[in-house]
């Protein structure tokens, strides 16, 4: 992509618009073209968007750091992908610092009011749990947003230039308008039954009672005035201030319409989120996870995500396999029972307050040893199969009381970015399933996330305890999985996806393919995916089922699915070159960019 072209989203036309949408986009300024593959120096950005891969290469353009331009490209993406993130929702960051050559994380996971408990997903009318879209499309799903935090605590500590000034692109781009594409307008159409439900929100996103146009432009002044007023204000005017309020005000009474334009089968139902929830929210920090694989360091986040400890386990479980000798099939074999495996005792064991003790267990080479030996290279293994018994004292394959498996949804994206002094920020953030809770704050233009409907419902695990029922001030467990490879302590690789559970094995099958299976990483990224998560069949895209199923061993059985995950990747090349990488076609297509074609 031409460097003009990519400066051109960044520098759209700054004419005042209206929330709605208008006439064809190409009565404006011309906007970058998606490319998925770029190789360069002095900086590097992948996302799913092409506008907001712009912004941040024109914040590295400019002399930002990797943390200034994620928070630029993140906050852009708010406008642009805003069913999949903005400041209704949260995530997880991992950073690489170049200078102390450490890796750290920001947790800005959505947390339960103090309200909350067990039975928060219950109908106390039935005693059964509601249905999905009946917690979803509610108060009660919204969990205590953490993205706004998440960008100031990241520039406090490791950024170069203040959130107000990283918060302008995004907001002239809600100003003056983007243009909407099949995959934005397809997501409205998915959710055009629960918008209709809100003022808000068919407002915004169904103008004259429809899906936008392929072609037209959206603008979001709402938005754009949000992003102004926290600007102006700082992060307080969000968990303290008049944003609150309004945030506040739609979750204990949802912006419902008295006559939507779309049937409904659920009532609307109001949360119980207060001031104090708001206020006290605060990331965490905590130490990321760590697995040694084939002589990297495979760097992922701690709980209250899964992807760390899933990723890692499921890695040390296929090093003890020689994967790089095996048939293609084979070594998909065993990446399939593996990630089986890990997700057994993901369900069994993680969540938010898992013992730290019992995160070493999981991730120690020794309990590797015990769930690799499960393994027949002849024959996929029974599904779903048992978790094992993290108790550190490991030998044979001894059985263990069976789980019950539940899936998270996929509302999400993910970004890569790296700069000229070599620092590395991989982070995926959400709003939970694709459109969130269906509620725009009325007058600020995003999105409520539905988070804590990735709490389990009702206890999953038989006679054990389940780790993930709600509770007070409980963060639910996530499969986010932003993730960064030292080799000898420097990047390596970094790579991360969106897709709920199906998070986990995107990563885990990318880093198999680029590390085991000789591909480059547009390949790894490229190639058709499975996604085994302990569950009687395996969900995977066309494409693999007709290249591999056929060679696989006996007992794997598929259900087709069109796409899985929508990955970005930044690979670090000899001489300070730079490998960025984003889905060629999933999602529509993702861009990446570099800041230099060559070295300067």
């Amino acid at each position: 992509m031409r460097p003009s072209a990519l400066v051109a989203a960044a520098t759209v036309l700054a004419s005042v618009g209206t929330v709605g949408i208008s006439a064809p986009a190409r009565a404006r300024a011309a906007e970058p073209r998606k490319q998925p593959v770029a190789v360069g120096y002095g900086g590097a950005v992948a996302t799913v968007d092409a506008t907001a891969t712009a912004v941040g290469l024109d914040v590295l353009k400019r002399g930002g750091n990797a943390v200034d331009a994620a928070v630029a490209a993140a906050a852009t993406l708010g406008v642009t992908e805003p069913f999949s993130a903005g400041i209704g929702g949260g995530g997880f960051l991992v950073y690489y610092d170049a200078r102390t050559r450490r890796v750290h994380t920001i947790d800005g996971r959505e947390t339960a009011p103090m309200s909350a408990t067990e039975t928060l997903f219950v109908d106390p009318a039935t005693g059964q749990p509601y249905p999905f879209d009946a917690a979803r499309i509610s108060g009660l799903s919204v969990g205590v947003p953490g993205t706004l935090l998440t960008w100031r605590d990241a520039l406090d500590r490791w950024g170069s230039r203040p959130l107000a000034q990283m918060l302008q692109p995004a907001e002239r781009v809600a100003r003056t308008g983007f243009t909407v594409d099949e995959t934005f307008a397809g997501q409205v159409a998915a959710n055009q039954a629960a918008f209709a439900q809100f003022s808000s929100t068919s407002g915004l996103y169904l103008p004259g009672g429809r899906p936008p146009a392929v072609g037209t432009t959206l603008r979001n002044s709402d938005l754009a005035a949000t992003y102004r007023l926290i600007a102006q204000r700082g992060t307080d005017v969000f968990y303290r201030g008049q944003i609150g309020r309004d945030v506040l005000a739609t979750v204990q009474h949802p912006p419902t319409v008295a006559q939507p334009g779309a049937a409904w089968p659920y009532p609307v139902r109001a949360g119980a989120m207060t001031t104090t929830d708001l206020a006290s929210y605060r990331t965490r920090s905590p130490v990321p996870t760590r697995s040694d694989y084939r002589g990297y360091e495979v760097y992922g986040m701690a709980t209250p995500s899964s992807g760390g400890t899933a990723v890692g386990e499921a890695l040390n479980i296929l090093e003890r396999f020689d994967l790089a000798s095996m048939t293609t099939s084979q070594a998909l074999h065993h990446y399939l029972e593996a990630s089986a495996l890990a997700f057994a005792d993901r369900n069994r064991y993680v969540g938010d307050g898992t013992p730290r003790r019992t995160l070493r267990e999981l991730l120690s080479d020794a309990y590797a040893g015990e769930r690799a030996c499960r393994i027949d290279p002849a024959a996929a293994l029974p599904k779903p199969v048992d978790p094992g018994v993290p108790d550190g004292s490991y030998g044979g394959c001894p059985a263990a009381p069976a789980a019950d498996i539940r899936d998270d949804r996929t509302g999400t994206t993910n970004l890569t970015v790296a700069d000229r002094w070599g620092n590395v920020v991989e982070y995926t953030l959400t709003i939970e399933a694709t459109g969130g809770n269906g509620m725009v704050v009325p007058g600020r233009g995003f999105l409520l996330n539905n988070e804590l409907t990735d709490f389990n419902f009702v206890p999953t695990q038989g006679s054990a305890p389940d780790p993930n029922l709600p509770a007070a001030g409980k963060r639910p467990r996530s499969s986010m999985s932003p993730t960064i490879v030292l080799a000898d302590g420097r990047p390596f690789l970094a790579v991360g996806s969106p897709g709920g559970a199906t998070i986990i094995t995107t990563v885990l099958q990318t880093l198999v393919n680029r590390i085991d299976l000789g591909m480059s990483l547009p390949q790894a990224l490229a190639a058709p995916r499975a996604s085994q998560r302990n569950g009687a069949a395996t969900q995977a895209e066309p494409a693999f089922i007709t290249s591999y199923a056929d060679g696989l061993p006996p007992g794997h059985a598929f259900t087709a699915t069109s796409e899985i995950g929508a990955a970005t990747g930044i690979e670090f090349l000899r001489g300070g070159q730079m490998l960025a990488v984003a889905e060629p076609e999933r999602r529509g297509g993702g861009a990446a960019a570099v800041l230099s074609r060559s070295h300067h």
